[in-house]
């Protein structure tokens, strides 16, 4: 049984319906549904009865109800305790991040922010995988592109440019797509999980999705990138990736009229750590150290 589970439930319980306790966490229905599902698998009973106006509570589910309730005032009353006694940021803050996104901004922000609150201990991952911030212990994430729906608490950060490129040998060899429809007809480098390989551009003012194929495909933005510069294709990747290639020559724009729609950089974290001091203060400070709204190229002496 998950802690978010629980809340999820007493919400659904206090609103009397998923529609309404989906409003309240600002989730979607069948996601609500789903965890209420989940938690009443993990418990072994039902807890609630399902019809097409409102929500039932068994006799069940009102004993867990209460129970749960109790334990939710319990922990919100001991972080608001601990929250007053503890105004400064302090303690071990363990945070996941892309890779590199992680050596070219979050590095020296890291640095800086540790000399500003000495009592702050870090643990980093930097990895493009997805982690599980709950399941795995995690305090926060940040995480590029569209956020898959869960009960993690989600704040932008940042607009991240999105950059489609190649080398100026690939250009050569195969003349650069003159539209994304084009992009069919080209070895393409796709960046992400496993899934639909696609990209998005904005055509005619809409956001239009291109299926693309390739010879390689990898969650690892520097090796698409590598690979780019060696000729093997076409790689659409974020600023901060491509950012010095294309400075150095060694990668060309393409497509420059059909821009991607911009990604976002997002810092998430579990619902039960919204009242941290530290994970607060550290959110803030890279909202505002990435100033703009930008979290994109830096000079190479920032």
């Amino acid at each position: 049984m998950q802690f978010d589970d629980m809340r999820i439930f007493v919400t659904t319980v206090d609103a009397g319906n998923f529609t309404a306790a989906a409003n309240r966490l600002r989730l979607s229905k069948q996601f609500v549904s789903r965890r209420v599902a989940a938690l009443e698998a993990s418990l072994g009973v039902r807890l609630l009865v399902r019809n097409t106006r409102k929500l039932a509570v068994t006799d069940l589910g009102q004993a867990f109800y209460e129970r749960a309730k109790r334990i939710l005032a319990d922990v919100a009353d001991a972080e608001q305790a601990m929250s007053a006694r503890r105004s400064e940021p302090r303690g071990l803050l363990r945070v996941s991040a892309p890779m590199s996104f992680g050596m070219t901004h979050l590095s020296p922000l890291v640095a800086e922010f540790l000399r500003a609150h000495p009592d702050v201990r870090f643990d980093m991952d930097l990895s493009d995988r997805v982690v599980d911030v709950v399941g795995e212990g995690f305090d926060m994430a940040l995480r590029i592109g569209r956020l898959a729906d869960s009960t993690l608490i989600a704040q932008k950060l940042a607009d991240v440019r999105m950059i489609a490129c190649c080398s100026p040998d690939y250009r050569k060899r195969r003349r650069a797509p003159a539209t994304p429809a084009e992009l069919e007809r080209h070895a393409c480098l796709p960046y992400g999980q496993e899934g639909r390989a696609a990209w998005t551009f904005v055509v005619d003012g809409v956001n239009t999705t291109f299926d693309v194929h390739g010879p390689l495909r990898a969650n690892n933005g520097e090796l698409i990138r590598d690979a780019a510069i060696a000729g093997l294709g076409i790689a659409l990747l974020p600023d901060f990736i491509v950012g010095g290639a294309m400075a150095a020559g060694q990668l060309v724009e393409v497509l420059p009229e059909w821009r991607p729609p911009p990604s976002a950089l997002h810092v998430v974290y579990p619902q039960h750590r919204e009242g941290s001091v530290t994970i607060r203060a550290f959110a803030q400070f890279l909202r505002a150290r990435l100033g703009n709204g930008d979290a994109n190229s830096r000079p190479a002496d920032a």
